[in-house]
C-alpha cells in the first residue's frame, strides 16, 4: 500500500509501542517504511517493546526505549528523542511521523462527585494529556529548521471524547482535552498533516476493563454484548483502517476521524 504520509525515509516515533493498537501500528507502518526509516519505539515494558521490534523489517532500524512516560520529564523526553538521533542527520529524513498512542482509561468506578481527590487528577492527566503535548512541541522544536521535512501527527483519541459515557470523567475529560489540544496544534501549523484517529471499540486491555470493572451496569452489559456478538474490532482491522484514511487523506487536518466514517 502506497501512502505518502509514509513514503520516502521517515523518522516514526509511537508511544504506548509494546501492546494493543500502538504495538499494531508500529507492526504495520514498519513494514511499508522505506529502507533508512527509522523507527522510535516508547512505553514501560522494555521486553514487550523488543518483541514488538521483533515484528519490524531488519531495513528499518528501530530503537526501543523503556520509559515511564507518566513520570517523564521535558528534558528526558528531548534526551531520549536525541540519543535516537545520535548518528542520524536530520536532513536524512523526508517525513516524520509522530503516533501518539499512550493512554490509560482511568477510573470506571466512581461518579463525578466522587473523584475529588487531586492528585489522582494530576496523575491522570500528566500521562494522558501533558506528556503528549510535551512530547510533541519537543519534537516539533528539533526539527523545526527542517523545513523540508514533511510532518504527520496522528493523535489516538476515541469517540469518548466527543460523546460522555457514564463514570468515565476521567477518560472523557482527558480525550477531549487531548483531541482539542491537537485541533489548536493543526490550526496553528496548517502545513502540517494532523489527524485525530478514534478506532472504535478495539479488543485491548482497555476494552476488557470495561468489561469487568465498569460500575455502570449498562454499559458493562453493552461492551460484553460486542464479545458475544463478535462486533469488537481487531487491532489490526482498526489499523488497516487508519492506514486507508491516511492513504485516501480526505480529511482537513486537525479532524476527528472515527473508524466507522465513510470518507
Amino acid at each position: 500500500m502506497s501512502i505518502k504520509a509514509l513514503s520516502g525515509k521517515v523518522f516514526l516515533v509511537i508511544t504506548g509501542a509494546s501492546r494493543g493498537i500502538g504495538k499494531q501500528i508500529a507492526i504495520s507502518f514498519g513494514s511499508i517504511l522505506e529502507e533508512g526509516s527509522h523507527v522510535l519505539l516508547l512505553a514501560t515494558n522494555l521486553n514487550a517493546l523488543n518483541e514488538t521490534a521483533k515484528n519490524i523489517p531488519t531495513k528499518v532500524s528501530v530503537d526501543a526505549v523503556s520509559v515511564d512516560l507518566s513520570k517523564a520529564t521535558e528534558n528526558k523526553l528531548h534526551d531520549i528523542i536525541m540519543q535516537s538521533l545520535k548518528n542520524k542527520i536530520l536532513e536524512q529524513f523526508d517525513r516524520v511521523v509522530v503516533v501518539h498512542n499512550v493512554g490509560t482509561m482511568g477510573n470506571t468506578t466512581q461518579c463525578t462527585n466522587n473523584l475529588t481527590d487531586l492528585q489522582s487528577w494530576h496523575n491522570y492527566y500528566d500521562l494522558n494529556v501533558f506528556i503528549p503535548a510535551i512530547l510533541n512541541g519537543i519534537i516539533m522544536k528539533i526539527f523545526h529548521e527542517s523545513t523540508n521535512i514533511e510532518k504527520t501527527v496522528i493523535n489516538i483519541t476515541s469517540l469518548f471524547g466527543i460523546q460522555p459515557g457514564k463514570l468515565m470523567a476521567y477518560y472523557c475529560t482527558g480525550k477531549a482535552a487531548r483531541e482539542m489540544f491537537f485541533k489548536v496544534f493543526a490550526l496553528e501549523n496548517p502545513q502540517i498533516n494532523v489527524l485525530n484517529y478514534s478506532p472504535g471499540p478495539v479488543e485491548t486491555d482497555m476494552f476488557y476493563q470495561i468489561c469487568n470493572e465498569h460500575g455502570d451496569q449498562e454499559t458493562k452489559a453493552n461492551f460484553n454484548d460486542m464479545t458475544v456478538k463478535k462486533t469488537v474490532l481487531t487491532c489490526e482491522q482498526t489499523v488497516n483502517r487508519l492506514l486507508v484514511v491516511l492513504k485516501e487523506h480526505k480529511y482537513k487536518s486537525g479532524d476527528h476521524v472515527d473508524y466507522y466514517d465513510e470518507l
